[in-house]
């Protein structure tokens, strides 16, 4: 079996010219050798490998440590409870899962092999598949929670709660959609044993999925979402701009600034930060949705889907460029005074 592998590299690249190359070390370029229909597995050199591996590490331990920072951050200090912040809360999340899958993805990249089964295959595809579309079901929520909070302020106040948020809101989007994806699976009969396919060698971690529901899935996780939120943020920007010249036009004419005026300034703030985020988030994901329809560069796919990844330890530096109070509890939980006695109660938007 080994030899006629040899046999058929040497008509494929040309012969003799090979021949000298076809040594037992080329033997365990195939991800299983026993196996007939095994991939080629990538060489690559051991330095090529050490520097991949460290940057991947490095991304990974950088993105978890700063979500968690955002996690720790709005579950411990109770000025942070809102429902705003319960969805960032849940944004920080899954970010931070998805810098723990990071390494298994880079692996999966690097080395071309996948050495852990069809079934885990598949389970590990639909999980990183449900945090990335997860992470834009977040950015929607937040856009409505502003759109509702600058543009409707009193329906605000009376509707949305912290309860309403967290359960109904960010539980809702999980469900929503694992109940797509599962369905896309299903649809495309994609079971997760890949044996029978012709198509696919064995030791590679792929789900084939038709040209239609790709074109399907862009417009669904993809297109619609972000269509939403740009309108949203749309009215949302038209709205702060015309509270910004009511509220300007009051203090030049020397007239006091209501306590609700300041507080629309408050939310117009919040709106833009978050806009910030959505905005590096299509940054991120917008060149590999163009790619993966228009580009067959496996080599130009993979760069593109490591700045989609690395978008998930940008969120919390727009919160330290932005928000005070992230710069406050990071200090308070770097330098372990969160441990003291109260410390959840500490009023974290004013200077002490």
């Amino acid at each position: 079996m080994k030899e006629q592998k040899g046999e058929q590299n040497k008509h494929l690249t040309g012969g003799d010219s090979l021949m000298a190359y076809e040594t037992e070390d080329q033997e365990t370029q195939y991800c299983f050798p026993d196996i007939n229909s095994s991939c080629l597995k990538e060489n690559r050199s051991s330095d090529e490998y050490n520097i991949i591996y460290l940057l991947v590490s490095l991304l990974s331990a950088w993105t978890v440590f700063l979500n968690l920072l955002v996690i720790i951050s709005i579950s411990h200090f109770k000025k942070l409870h809102t429902p705003t912040n319960m969805i960032i809360l849940s944004l920080a999340v899954n970010d931070l899962l998805i810098g723990l899958v990071m390494p298994i993805e880079a692996f999966r990249l690097i080395e071309t092999c996948w050495y852990f089964g069809d079934t885990f295959c598949g389970l590990y595809l639909f999980f990183v598949t449900l945090l990335l579309s997860a992470s834009l079901g977040s950015l929607v929520l937040i856009a409505v929670d502003r759109y509702v909070a600058v543009c409707h302020p009193l329906l605000y106040t009376q509707k949305i709660t912290m309860t309403k948020t967290f359960c109904l809101s960010i539980c809702l989007s999980w469900v929503c959609f694992s109940a797509y994806l599962t369905g896309l699976i299903n649809i495309n009969n994609q079971d997760f044993d890949t044996s029978h396919r012709t198509d696919v060698c064995y030791g590679q971690c792929i789900i084939m999925i038709t040209f239609s529901w790709i074109l399907t899935d862009l417009f669904v996780s993809f297109i619609f979402p972000c269509t939403l939120i740009f309108t949203l943020y749309l009215r949302i920007f038209y709205v702060v701009h015309q509270q910004v010249k009511v509220i300007n036009s009051l203090m030049k004419g020397g007239k006091c600034v209501t306590e609700g005026s300041v507080e629309r300034k408050s939310e117009s703030k919040a709106a833009l930060t978050l806009g910030i985020i959505v905005l590096v988030y299509l940054l991120c994901y917008i060149p590999y949705y163009i790619c993966s329809l228009t580009v067959n560069s496996s080599t130009a796919l993979n760069v593109l889907i490591w700045i989609v990844y690395s978008n998930s330890g940008m969120n919390p530096l727009v919160y330290a460029l932005f928000y005070p109070w992230f710069k406050k509890t990071v200090k308070l939980i770097l330098t372990l005074k969160i441990f003291q006695q109260a410390s959840s109660l500490i009023n974290i938007f004013t200077e002490h």
